[in-house]
């Protein structure tokens, strides 16, 4: 049996759009589970999504659990062995206190992605196949979260070529989820039950063009 992480903030924890972070799609619903179901019984498929996740940076305010960085590498050791870990993060970062721009949002992946290479978690102490997605780009109205999001949905548009531009120097896999869904307008920047339908159905095509050998 193959294994694959997902991490991810709330976009991968399945957060309603609209509501608070404690209300969440079903596990069939997110889309770890549809990939999973899509996938099949020789794939074990691992959600570690956390609403407000960053990639790499301690929060002054949700706290600093909410590092991706500082949680990634128990996790990678936590659930090791990986055939595959599939990252989708950055969305959290735009937030006006980060104030960083799309280019040093990439940078944070790529130091995720760097942390990922050192472990090796894969079969036999290697590096996993490592799959980059680009979140979805916010709507211009992310209601009552427009003075912690001011600017960002400009730069959420931004992010998926400085991914893919990232992706190819790293020789990384890479995925723009914003070419299959977009964010529900209930609050701008969370995506919807047939999203994450979507999402999971296209990321399962995705894996299995990998090409995995027999012996993987």
């Amino acid at each position: 049996m193959r294994s694959v992480l997902c991490y991810g903030d709330s976009n991968t924890h399945g957060q309603i759009p609209g509501r608070g972070p404690l209300e969440r799609y079903g596990p069939g619903e997110r889309w770890p589970g549809i990939l999973r179901s899509q996938l099949g019984p020789d794939w074990y498929v691992i959600e570690e999504g956390l609403s407000g996740r960053t990639t790499v940076h301690d929060d002054p305010i949700e706290g600093a659990h909410k590092n991706g960085r500082t949680y990634l590498r128990p996790c990678l050791q936590s659930h090791a062995t990986l055939d595959l870990v599939i990252i989708m993060l950055g969305t959290n970062d735009l937030k006006i206190r980060f104030n960083k721009p799309p280019s040093e949002v990439a940078m944070g992946i790529g130091c995720l992605v760097y942390d990922i290479k050192e472990l090796a978690p894969g079969p036999g102490g290697t590096t996993p196949e490592i799959m980059i997605v680009a979140p979805p780009p916010m709507q211009d109205d992310v209601k009552e979260w427009k003075s912690i999001f001011a600017g960002a949905p400009e730069k959420s548009r931004l992010l998926a070529l400085e991914f893919e531009v990232l992706a190819d120097s790293l020789e990384l896999h890479f995925f723009d989820a914003g070419s299959v869904v977009s964010c529900s307008e209930a609050d701008g920047f969370h995506i919807d039950a047939e999203a994450h339908r979507l999402l999971g159905a296209a990321l399962a095509r995705a894996v299995d063009a990998i090409g995995w050998s027999r012996s993987t």
